[in-house]
């Protein structure tokens, strides 16, 4: 079965220029009249945002790791359903991934492979020339499963460095599609999980106006879209990766809670479950009539004292938990707990509902996949069903209760290395660090 044809734009490494790319492209297109769509590889919660704001549309993540094929197969119908064009983004490098066998790696050459992608590379080209030229080809050679057809310069230095790069492009058979010059004004803000959340970046239209003219002018768009195929698709099945943990869910959403993965909501939609946003950042408690509240991950580190300060919300929070389920992820497990530490070494105190404290002050590195296996019937699950999902934060737990009664899941990392438990557990609230992206 094949659907609207895609195109994966992927680079050699991380801060190639990948996201200003794709987002450039995306907006430039869509204003043409083209119904766009954005995919991210990976376990990414902040590009699809911006991937929506460029094309008007939802985008969804695609991970050959913490997906079955069934699944993958049912996202990647809903993105090239009915689209002119998809334009997949990867993450990191293109075939970075975990050790584990081809297909299910979790890099996004494995998704270019799996719906007949071609890949359109993204080359930073600051620091060489002709060499670039085998960088492409490296990456042309080393996965017969895909099809490298082209690239984009990046960072190019003048003219001169141009036709330089071109030069060796040109020996081993590769068009080069475009090329930007170095423009530190194109770059969107960061900040230590990635970008600047796309709600909070200011004039992101007008931003991404700026990248859709600066990639016109840099690159044949009537070549690239020509260069894509139709998305190979098996006979897709409607999947539900993550069955809704109630019927009405209270979501919180703000600048402080916003990571929460778009396929993993509108699987709760298709399964008939209505979500209902409120705002703790507002001071808002959980709508009283849902009967699950969802606490996603996001910044509370960075609204720590704001988030201790709204009353009504903890209040009503701790209300809603004496009868009903509550979940957080990230983010939202920290707030469940006792404190959280800001980055100035000031303790706010949270909801009080788990038995751990946390600490952004204190900032290590905490990334991966994650294999959980629960340890209690709950809302996401009864007692060892499996989960995967994906752990990204700054913040250390600081204390914490120990005990196995209290553990959410025990977890295993995604080569099966016994990492102990997970979480917290305590009455009907439930909380851990890693973001599930799918049951297994």
């Amino acid at each position: 079965m094949s659907l609207g044809p895609g195109l994966l734009v992927a680079a050699p490494r991380s801060g190639s220029g990948k996201t200003t790319i794709v987002l450039g492209l995306q907006r430039a297109l869509t204003r043409r009249g083209l119904n766009v769509r954005g995919v991210k590889c990976g376990p990414d919660y902040i590009d699809p945002a911006f991937h929506a704001a460029a094309t008007g549309t939802p985008s969804f993540n695609l991970d050959s790791f913490a997906m079955s094929a069934p699944l993958l197969g049912s996202i990647a119908s809903q993105a090239a359903g009915n689209a002119d064009l998809v334009i997949a983004e990867g993450s990191m490098g293109l075939f970075d991934g975990i050790r584990h066998e081809i297909g299910r790696t979790g890099a996004s050459a494995d998704i270019a492979a799996l719906f007949g992608w071609p890949v359109i590379l993204v080359l930073d080209v600051s620091g060489h020339a002709q060499s670039a030229a085998a960088v492409a080809l490296g990456c042309a050679r080393f996965d017969p499963r895909i099809n490298v057809v082209g690239v984009v310069l990046n960072k190019v230095a003048s003219d001169r460095h141009r036709r330089l790069v071109e030069d060796g492009m040109a020996r081993i058979g590769l068009p080069v599609l475009g090329a930007l010059v170095r423009n530190a004004d194109l770059a969107l803000p960061e900040r230590h999980l990635g970008l600047v959340q796309a709600g909070e970046t200011e004039e992101l239209d007008a931003r991404l106006e700026r990248l859709a003219d600066a990639v016109e002018d840099a690159v044949d768009l009537n070549r690239l879209m020509a260069l894509a195929r139709p998305t190979q698709l098996a006979s897709p099945d409607d999947v539900i990766p993550l069955p809704p943990p109630g019927q009405r869910v209270a979501l919180a959403s703000d600048q402080a809670f916003s990571f929460v993965y778009p396929h993993v909501l509108a699987g709760w939609r298709k399964a008939g479950a209505e979500i209902v946003t409120f705002s703790p950042l507002a001071d808002e408690a959980p709508p009283s009539d849902c009967d699950v509240c969802w606490l996603p991950g996001g910044y509370p580190e960075l609204h720590a004292a704001r988030i201790a300060d709204a009353s009504r919300f903890l209040e009503g929070l701790r209300s809603f938990a004496e009868s009903r389920p509550v979940h957080g992820e990230c983010g939202g497990y920290m707030v469940l707990g006792m404190s959280v530490e800001d980055g100035e070494g000031h303790a706010h105190a949270m909801a009080g509902l788990l038995p751990v404290e946390t600490s952004y002050a204190k900032r290590k590195m905490h990334l991966g996949y994650r294999v959980a296996d629960l340890l209690h019937d709950g809302v996401l699950g009864q007692a060892g069903a499996r989960l995967v999902g994906h752990e990204f934060h700054y913040a250390s737990v600081t204390q914490r209760d120990r005990s196995a009664e209290t553990a959410f899941a025990k977890i295993a990392d995604a080569e099966g290395s016994d990492l102990g438990t997970a979480g917290h557990r305590r009455g009907l609230v439930t909380g851990s660090f890693f973001h599930t992206i799918a049951t297994r």
